[in-house]
């Protein structure tokens, strides 16, 4: 379960993110809500992850290596912006070592 609501705390980062992106800075005002709220499901969600006892270092450390990826990737497909053979490369070894964290969470 714990597992499930990371993910959605990554999924809103990542939305949140994008719409930021999509705002220009914030003048389009349209984006101005679905920023606030989806930034605030982001926090809202991580904090709910810790509570039930998901550690820290773990949690934080795959919400912020996989926002990172999936931003990149999300910034390519809705706004066609660069992704090289090095940020590929990146979000790969980003992948990797969110799969050694998981591994390694044991129990959690």
């Amino acid at each position: 379960m714990m597992w499930l609501i990371l993910a959605g705390a990554i999924v809103s980062e990542v939305t949140a993110t994008l719409a930021l992106r999509a705002s220009e800075g914030l003048r389009k005002k349209v984006w101005i809500a679905p920023v606030a709220i989806a930034y605030a499901a982001a926090f809202g969600l991580l904090t709910l992850a810790l509570s039930n006892g998901m550690p820290v270092g773990i949690a934080y450390g795959i919400w912020a290596a996989s926002g990172v990826a999936l931003t990149a990737v999300g910034a390519r497909v809705f706004f066609g912006e660069r992704l090289t053979v090095r940020m590929m490369i990146g979000i790969v070894l980003i992948a990797a070592g969110v799969f050694v964290i998981e591994l390694s969470a044991g129990g959690h």
